[in-house]
């Protein structure tokens, strides 16, 4: 293992893979019921609220990073990317969670699309994001290519489903909390194996006609 390979991957004295296990299975009990209690007529700031009324219930240590509940065409927004407006969740729609929590002292991060009603592309494109990550994920446990090449191939596989992938987002280092002080950079600059337990796959993707898209990701462990 390279220096530089080391040091992306490098983790704090506490670092254990059962507990970042243990944040992976809490971090998604909270954004299953999260997504229970959004129902249509609620807005984003509300269901915002909600979700950290959930996440203290839980009992998780802190947040790391914010907590995102985008609906509609804000399912095309990037994390760095501010909501347009506060929009109201219809009977016909599409919304996603992305959080990451804190729990006992490692950092869980998820998210994952949901929709309301029977829009046949909104639920399509939902389960589009899910299918690409598995199709990704398998390609890393069966070939341990790099966090580069992991991205080259959702992008052609994104493609091949008819969707697009959105490349700005190229997933990123977790581990014992702060991963920050690690500066890892993104998985899909990673020139080596990404390592289990320690990065999380993100995939967004876009409608090609259509203004909203989906968001999935896990921990690749």
């Amino acid at each position: 293992m390279t220096t530089a390979l080391i040091d992306k991957e490098a983790v704090g004295q506490n670092y254990t893979l059962e507990s970042m296990r243990h944040a992976q299975q809490m971090t998604w009990q909270a954004i299953e019921q999260i997504s229970r209690a959004i129902s249509p007529g609620m807005r984003e700031s509300e269901a915002h609220l909600r979700g950290k009324q959930i996440l203290s219930e839980l009992g998780m240590d802190r947040i790391w990073h914010p907590l995102l509940i985008r609906f509609g065409a804000n399912t095309l927004k990037t994390f760095k990317q501010r909501s347009d407006g506060d929009p109201e969740l219809n009977d016909e729609d599409i919304f996603f969670i992305d959080m990451g929590a804190v729990w006992q002292g490692h950092e869980g991060d998820a998210g994952a699309t949901f929709t309301t009603g029977s829009d046949p592309e909104m639920i399509t494109c939902a389960a589009a994001a899910r299918e690409l990550f598995n199709r990704v994920e398998g390609f890393w446990r069966s070939e341990r290519v790099s966090g580069m090449e992991l991205y080259r191939y959702a992008a052609d596989q994104a493609q091949s489903l008819g969707w697009k992938l959105n490349l700005d987002i190229k997933g990123h280092r977790v581990s014992d909390f702060p991963h920050a002080i690690h500066r890892g950079g993104d998985l899909g600059n990673l020139g080596q194996y990404p390592t289990a337990g320690l990065w999380i796959l993100e995939i967004q993707i876009a409608h090609p006609e259509r203004p909203f898209g989906a968001f999935y990701e896990d921990l690749l462990i």
